[in-house]
């Protein structure tokens, strides 16, 4: 945990640092407010790890549930113009060794720029990068603070019986219930999936941030959720982070069915699959009798069924496909939630959102119902997903 404060302190210097040497000169501020805004520099370093001490001395409550959402919105501010700034001063780097360039080969001689007219494009860059920032940061947790859209898809399930055709999943994941996901937002949430009317539900990790003593009551709403067929929770790696035994006791308490490397058959009386549940890709590191293993999940299944495998990382096809599996639900990525998180979730996943066809076995990766972290969601909405098997004749593997 030192270790992990020591590397955030570092990174969060190096952003705000960055931001405050490259925007605060630009502005032209009077000595005694350009002395105050850089004194903001070191508290907003430090505002986001507050809450975050506190919550590993197991210290949970509103005030610090207060200084998160400061945290957490200033931190993605200060992210967004960090990039900013790269992108900026990457676009300017390309102008003026273009033009240097174009000046060897003769087609063009650049004229040395009057330091006056330096400093107003200066100024006016930097006005300009924070109100673009400061907008996408209000726009940003707008959005993470709506309620999720609804996507819907049908899905193509080799050998599913055709009674069971039309048979839909209801998937939420990634709720992160916590500092500043409450209990309304669930209820909205439960609210819009009833609607839905599905057949089963499938809760596919990190649901909670946050211990079960400080968080039942947000989690209470989730015992409303209804289905025709039943409810199906497995772990995340966040819910190793906040005491799973207790977590796994709770859920089960909120009428789910906990699929711990373990699966059930799942028959509406005209046909069957069976549904599979790992826990999360990294759990045995934390308890070690979680494996995360789809061949232990489906483990003495009817061989003569299809499999749909719950499994909150997408890393987690690549075992899957081995045993046969035909579907794979899963979360843990967020679709990236912000720019430009998109591209390193990208290069850290195997898939990043949506449906996949992963060498015959499909895989629908949920972009998250909550968010983590920095409340901003930009260009990519929190979801429900609704999922309609649909019967297909011939298998693709």
């Amino acid at each position: 945990m030192i270790l992990f404060f020591i590397v955030a302190l570092l990174l969060l210097s190096i952003i705000h640092g960055v931001v405050g040497w490259r925007i605060i000169p630009a502005l032209g501020l009077s000595d005694p407010l350009r002395l105050f805004v850089w004194g903001i520099i070191p508290v907003a370093i430090v505002l986001p790890m507050i809450p975050i001490a506190f919550r590993s001395r197991g210290v949970e409550n509103d005030l610090i549930d207060w200084f998160s959402w400061a945290g957490y919105i200033s931190l993605g501010f200060f992210v967004l113009t960090f990039f900013a700034i790269l992108a900026k001063d990457t676009m300017f780097a390309v102008l003026s060794m273009g033009q240097k360039v174009a000046g060897l080969l003769g087609y063009a001689h650049h004229e040395p720029i009057d330091p006056s007219r330096r400093e107003f494009i200066q100024k006016v860059t930097g006005v300009g990068i924070l109100a673009i920032t400061g907008t996408a940061t209000a726009k940003g947790v707008y959005n993470a603070t709506q309620s999720p859209i609804v996507i819907k898809k049908d899905i193509p399930i080799h050998g599913l019986d055709q009674g069971m055709d039309g048979f839909t999943i209801a998937q939420i994941s990634d709720f992160h219930i916590g500092p500043t996901v409450k209990g309304g937002y669930v209820r909205q949430v439960v609210e819009q999936v009833n609607r839905l009317e599905p057949d089963i539900i499938a809760l596919t990790g990190d649901l909670v941030d946050g211990s079960v003593k400080y968080l039942a009551k947000e989690v209470a709403p989730l015992k409303d959720l209804s289905a025709r067929t039943g409810k199906y929770f497995t772990t995340g790696n966040h819910e190793y982070y906040s005491g799973v035994d207790a977590w796994l006791d709770e859920v089960d308490r909120l009428g789910f069915t906990n699929l711990v490397d373990s699966h059930e058959v799942i028959s509406n009386g005209r046909g069957s699959f069976t549904l599979g549940g790992v826990t999360d890709y990294r759990s045995r590191q934390i308890k070690p009798d979680h494996h995360s293993d789809p061949e232990i999940a489906f483990s003495g299944a009817p061989k003569d069924l299809p499999k749909i495998l719950l499994a909150h990382q997408p890393a987690s096809i690549f075992a899957a496909k081995k045993v046969g599996v035909d579907l794979q639900l899963s979360g843990h990525t967020h679709g990236g939630q912000f720019w430009p998180f998109v591209y390193a979730v990208r290069m850290a996943n195997p898939y990043t959102a949506g449906l996949h066809d992963h060498d015959g076995t499909w895989i629908y990766v949920n972009r998250g119902t909550g968010y983590w972290g920095p409340p901003l969601r930009i260009g990519v909405p929190s979801e429900i997903t609704l999922l309609k098997l649909r019967s297909a004749p011939e298998s693709k593997k």
